[in-house]
């Protein structure tokens, strides 16, 4: 049965609109962002295959286009689509974290580095620059692949920072196998670069190992 033949009541749409979209199933957004489903399915049993075949939202989100349309019903459209979503999510984000206090919205912080992470099948490790108000200046990709003492160098770091005039930084990288509890080398990697930043007066407030959903915070743990 098609969506519009629904009780009105029960439709995604109209249910985002009286009771909010918190109130709606993952697939019941996706079947909002779908429109229409296909022959044979509505476009909430479309939303619910997508998140099945991908095993989460994590995983749809970091598909490549073409396990995307390897699904009866969706194409390069629906893909570009979706990526336009996350990255304008991923912006208001970004633009939430340039005019306020970093720190007094950890989770705004954990919800953009979850985006800006999302379908990154190697490691990464990026810095957030920020003010004197701790302000986002500018968040950049500084190293990829395994970290490790020898693989991010903290004069470049340094220099980065010395170049924004930045007075505190949030460190940050991801866990691809999906377990955001930091390694020995991550704790250590930490220590260096406390101490290098420290040198040009430039403060280490966090950092934070993002695994898909899950985030992990040296700060909240002690372990600054």
């Amino acid at each position: 049965m098609a969506i519009t033949d629904w009780p009105e009541d029960q439709r995604p749409r109209e249910r985002l609109i009286r009771q909010g979209p918190q109130s709606l199933s993952d697939a019941e957004l996706l079947a909002v962002f779908l429109r229409v489903g296909v022959t044979g399915k509505s476009a909430v049993d479309l939303g619910r295959d997508m998140v099945g075949h991908f095993g989460s939202l994590q995983g749809l989100f970091a598909a490549r286009l073409a396990d995307f349309c390897g699904i009866n019903g969706l194409g390069p459209a629906k893909y570009a689509q979706l990526q336009a979503v996350l990255e304008l999510a991923r912006r208001a984000l970004a633009e939430e974290l340039t005019s306020g206090t970093a720190l007094s919205s950890p989770q705004a912080v954990a919800n953009y580095l979850q985006l800006l992470f999302h379908g990154k099948a190697h490691e990464s490790f990026v810095v957030l620059f920020l003010d004197v108000k701790n302000r986002l200046i500018e968040a950049e990709e500084m190293f990829r692949g395994t970290l490790t003492q020898a693989s991010v160098y903290p004069r470049e770091i340094v220099k980065a920072a010395l170049a924004r005039n930045a007075a505190g930084v949030i460190l940050a990288h991801n866990h691809p196998s999906g377990e955001p509890q930091p390694s020995s080398a991550d704790l250590l990697l930490t220590q260096t670069l406390q101490q290098a930043l420290g040198l040009v007066d430039v403060r280490v407030l966090d950092h934070i190992v993002v695994a898909g959903r899950r985030t992990h915070s040296f700060a909240e743990h002690g372990q600054l």
